[in-house]
């Protein structure tokens, strides 16, 4: 029989080769064993020893001698369900701390920009934010301009869905001149405040502004994304957002 097969069941290749030949020759002696598996003399004893411990092997001792046999190869699926279980518990637990691993990397990492290109570019820079803001915290656009395009509407009511799954907040500050049912939309969102700037500026950038990172985003007449992590630059850009939030209507 291939071996290899034994080796989807999570077993290494020496392990498989000696529970092969324990279910081949019954309760045996090590001398038999590595005859037949043709492993090592010298780690016979640390393949039982991982045999055991997976329940897939015992001993019992005749005349102070240890016989060793295989376990029932059902056995094989009850280690695997078994392991399965265990790394859907370890696969939880490592995902419940990824946010906490986020911010470490994040905390530690140094001043860097990225440029994305084109609508999906523009979407990959946004959704960044989520991995860095959880439940509580909050992002911030800055001079959203009053055109569009209607592709970009449609992801960003999409998006909204899943700021409000998370739990995340949002702030945005649009352009004068924005018409009312856009307006109105924004505005109907839970954990969200949609604002006009007290100002007259009329520029086709808006900034996004959270935790350590400000994103440009410029949607016409060209759709890029310029990205910048740096806490003291973001911090600068939060600032100009909150004087003109306290301005705004």
């Amino acid at each position: 029989m291939d071996t290899t097969l034994l080796q989807h069941a999570d077993l290494t290749e020496g392990e498989s080769k000696v529970y092969l030949s324990l279910l081949e020759l019954g309760a045996s002696t090590t001398g038999p064993i590595v005859d037949r598996s043709g492993v090592a003399r010298s780690i016979i004893y640390q393949i039982l020893e991982r045999l055991m411990e997976k329940g897939l092997a015992s001993f019992i001792t005749k005349d102070k001698t240890k016989y060793y046999q295989a376990a029932a190869p059902t056995k094989l699926l009850e280690y695997m369900d078994q392991r399965a279980s265990t790394l859907a518990d370890h696969r939880k637990k490592v995902a419940d701390v990824i946010p906490q691993l986020l911010l470490k990397q994040a905390s530690a990492a140094k001043s860097q920009a990225s440029v994305y290109i084109g609508f999906k570019g523009i979407r990959t820079a946004h959704e960044h934010l989520y991995n860095k803001l959880g439940k509580g915290d909050e992002w911030v656009y800055l001079g959203v301009p009053i055109f569009q395009p209607e592709e970009q509407h449609a992801y960003w009511k999409k998006d909204h869905v899943k700021r409000v799954r998370e739990g995340i907040k949002f702030r945005a500050l649009f352009n004068k001149g924005i018409d009312l049912p856009t307006l109105k939309d924004r505005n109907s969102y839970k954990n969200g405040v949609t604002r006009v700037m007290d100002s007259d500026i009329q520029t086709p950038a808006t900034f996004l502004i959270y935790a350590d990172t400000v994103t440009i985003v410029l949607q016409h007449p060209e759709a890029i994304a310029v990205e910048i992590v740096n806490k003291h630059i973001a911090d600068s850009f939060k600032a100009y957002f909150e004087e003109f939030w306290k301005r705004s209507k």
